[in-house]
């Protein structure tokens, strides 16, 4: 019998039990043996829980039981997660987790502790929650050299995007239908400020390209200075805007990579994906364009990923070769000035003609956009593909009583 252990008795660590012990016969018959959860660790009491017995509020409990095989961690945050997953690694006990933050800062570290213990270290939880996409990069996929991978990877972003798009609702109260239905936190930062979007491609990237990627080292927006001007002047060429994550190969062995709002054309698979939901675009030389659809965050969903990885760990307990990247100093990471794509750009301008004439000598043929609540002196375009750092400087060459109002990048998936 394999024993199991579980880090964290939270959402996902409540939800990891019950889709454990409800679908336990079944997933007894896929690991091909019996299976069972000997510890759950958390500092709280649960007296009325029907798992009492399980309870421990000391990790050394797990870690010295040489019955326990797979340890699941979903405490989340590095401190005392890093901590534990290492030890249990280090002790030769397989890890599973949903912790995005500690694959993202310490996953090369804690592959190779894996490989050298010969156990393993899975974290298909951590990216897209239900969604499956760690598999299917470094196994499903594994024919294929990714050029690119781009999504849509924060559930709270999305719904506030999508109230604005859909109802007209401007960020603020959006953001507290958010909170009040529970999909963004009291403290929403990470969110809307982009840094779990942040993790999440990191992690993408490293598996991708073999290189851990760290989230210091990405270019990261959020959504916060989107308007519903903006919204507006996307309806009215139809696209949408999107929190994207994106990493794509470049010359040289170099990838670009960033997190920041971008505006996406309507005929995108990207563009369509509403509400809550996640979805993620691997872009492979052979497949062409992969697009993985799903709940990327909740209690159930991110359990489900949770215990397909216990079972796995179970049914293949030596280190898995494709699920794997090293460690890196951090110069194959492209200078952000230097990522091309077009722009969708919006000032107001005291004399639009001669500001029309600047646009043209800074950005060459744009194209105009309008919309139905365009007031008199606003101009809105959409450039050619630029740099970043050409995009920027032409917008501070700008004169003529010009503002500039927004700048919102435009990508191609």
């Amino acid at each position: 019998m394999a024993k199991i252990a579980v880090l964290g008795y939270g959402v996902v660590g409540s939800g990891t039990v019950e889709v454990f012990y409800k679908n336990k016969e079944n997933l007894e018959k896929k690991a091909g043996e019996p299976l069972d959860i000997k510890y759950i660790l958390d500092v709280r009491d649960f007296p009325d829980s029907p798992f009492a017995d399980k309870f421990v509020k000391d990790f050394n409990v797990i870690l010295n039981d040489p019955e326990v095989k797979v340890v699941s961690e979903v405490i989340g945050g590095i401190k005392p997660a890093y901590d534990f997953v290492k030890s249990a690694l280090t002790a030769g006990k397989s890890v599973v987790t949903s912790n995005k933050e500690l694959v993202a800062t310490k996953g090369a570290e804690l592959l190779a502790i894996a490989k050298e213990k010969n156990v393993n270290f899975f974290f298909e939880a951590s990216v897209g929650g239900g969604i499956p996409i760690i598999k299917p990069i470094h196994a499903c996929l594994e024919a294929n050299e990714i050029d690119e991978i781009a999504g849509i990877l924060n559930g709270t972003t999305n719904f506030i995007l999508t109230k604005m798009i859909r109802d007209g609702m401007g960020f603020d109260e959006a953001l507290k239908i958010a909170q009040e239905l529970g999909y963004a936190e009291r403290n929403p930062t990470a969110d809307v400020e982009g840094i779990d979007a942040c993790r999440k491609i990191c992690i993408l990237a490293s598996l991708s390209f073999g290189r851990h990627v760290y989230p210091e080292n990405v270019h990261t927006e959020g959504i916060t200075k989107v308007t519903l001007e903006d919204v507006e002047y996307m309806d009215c060429c139809d696209s949408k805007i999107k929190l994207i994550g994106c990493a794509r190969r470049e010359d040289n062995n170099e990838i670009s990579i960033g997190v920041f709002p971008a505006v996406i054309k309507d005929e995108s698979q990207l563009a369509g994906v509403n509400d809550v939901f996640n979805a993620i675009l691997v872009r492979g030389d052979a497949t062409g364009d992969v697009v993985f659809y799903g709940k990327g965050a909740g209690k159930l969903p991110t359990a489900s990923a949770v215990v397909s990885d216990i079972v796995s760990a179970v049914k293949h307990p030596d280190t898995s070769r494709s699920l794997t990247w090293s460690d890196s100093e951090q110069s194959f990471i492209r200078p952000f000035g230097k990522f091309t794509c077009a722009n969708y750009i919006r000032l107001c301008a005291d004399n639009t003609e001669k500001t029309k004439a600047d646009i043209e000598a800074l950005f060459g043929k744009v194209e105009y956009l309008s919309s139905k609540k365009q007031p008199a002196g606003e101009l809105a375009f959409i450039t050619g593909v630029m740099a970043e750092d050409d995009a920027l400087s032409a917008c501070e060459k700008l004169s003529g009583g010009a503002r500039l109002l927004g700048r919102i990048r435009v990508l191609d998936y």
